[in-house]
Parts: structure tokens; sequence; C-alpha cells
């Protein structure tokens, strides 16, 4: 917490410098929590709070890490328990701890030092998993990753999937010029100015896709 120093000679700039130094000994702590809620899946929280030092970090399917890290010594050891509704495996990874926990290094981040204690490799959150699994990358459409080098397609060829479904449970990816295509295929689909409306191929959700010159509809 912020603790004010005042007294009768003190003035306005003296608490701004109070508090700008109270800011910048929270920057390091800081740094450390947005690594967590970048890297790792943290569970019940869709905006995790700055202002909290303890993290819920999902371990596994039934397993859950509450970590609490310290203000004043961000990189340093935290204090861990682990949850869960598997007591086997809760207990494997308290053991892993107990047993690994002097590997810990201010060197490494916090996902890495974790992941080397308990020897696995930690869920991450829900946009990088779909970004980092190679079946969800491919074209819905072509299935492929990236469109073929060709001249027709401009500055297009060869580039990877641009579009994702905006519904979470399907996220479907796309190339944009496919789902054009798609798009100009179904009767229902809707064209306003160079926008097309239509449906998702897989969930049906609504989808709009705006078309780039060398596919607009003469």
């Amino acid at each position: 917490m912020f603790t004010l120093e005042w007294s009768t000679t003190s003035r306005l700039k003296d608490v701004m410098h109070q508090f700008q130094k109270h800011l910048d000994s929270l920057q390091e702590f800081w740094s450390v929590m947005d690594v967590i809620d970048k890297s790792l899946c943290v569970v019940d929280a869709k905006q995790p709070s700055r202002a909290s030092p303890i993290r819920r970090i999902r371990a596994g399917k039934d397993c859950n890490i509450i970590a609490h890290i310290n203000f004043n010594d961000p990189k340093s050891l935290p204090e861990c328990r682990f949850v869960g509704t598997e007591p086997i495996a809760v207990n494997n990874l308290h053991m892993l701890w107990r047993r690994n926990s002097k590997k810990w290094s201010k060197e490494k981040s916090f996902p890495e030092n974790l992941e080397c204690i308990l020897a696995t490799e930690l869920p991450k959150p829900l946009g990088l998993q779909v970004e980092d699994d190679p079946q969800q990358v491919e074209c819905g459409i072509c299935y492929a990753q990236f469109l073929p080098t060709d001249e027709e397609l401009g500055a297009r060829s060869g580039t990877r999937t641009d579009y994702t479904c905006e519904n979470i449970s399907c996220n479907k990816s796309f190339h944009s010029i496919c789902l054009t295509d798609w798009l100009r295929s179904i009767t229902t689909t809707r064209q306003s100015f160079d926008v097309l409306f239509g449906n998702c191929p897989y969930c049906s959700d609504p989808v709009a896709v705006k078309i780039n010159n060398m596919n607009k509809i003469d």
C-alpha cells in the first residue's frame, strides 16, 4: 500500500514524488504478473487484478496452483498450494514442488521456473492454445495453412490464415479469400459496399468479410 509522508512543509510536488517512487518500486512486480497472465492459464479471472499478488493457475484438467507472489521480491520462489479433485495428481505436484523447489532461479521467468520444478508443460491461455495449435491455423475451407504461391494472388500469395470466427466455441480459422469464395456460393449471403455478410461454414454464426480489390464482384 502507498503510505503518504506529510508534514507542515510538504508540497504537492512532494506527494507526486512519493507516489512516483512507489509506482517505480512496483514495476518489477507488475512485470512478473503480466508474464503470468499472458503465458499461463489463470483461472477465475477474465482480467486478473494488478493489485492482487495471488494467481490461481491451471496445472492440468483437475489440478490448480494457487501462487502467492512476493510484492517486494517478485522473482523469488513464491508460496504455492496445490488443489484439485484428483488427490493423486495434487499429491504428485506437491511432491515435485518440495523436491525441486531449490531449482528456482531469478534468471528465469515465472512460467519457465514453474514448468522446470513440476517437470511438465503447463496449459496456456485459451487464445495462445488456439494460435499455437497447428490444426487451428489451417484454413477451414482449403485445409492448408498457407495460400499457394501464385502471382494472381498478389500480396496474398503464400500468406497464412487471416480470419477467425468470433464464436469462441468454434474459433475456426480461414483465409479471407477462401471464405469470400465460399460465401459467394451461398444464396443467403448479402453484400453491402465491399463487405460480404453470411454465416460461418462450421457454426453458422454471422461472419463479415471485406472484399479486396481483386475479389470484388463485377
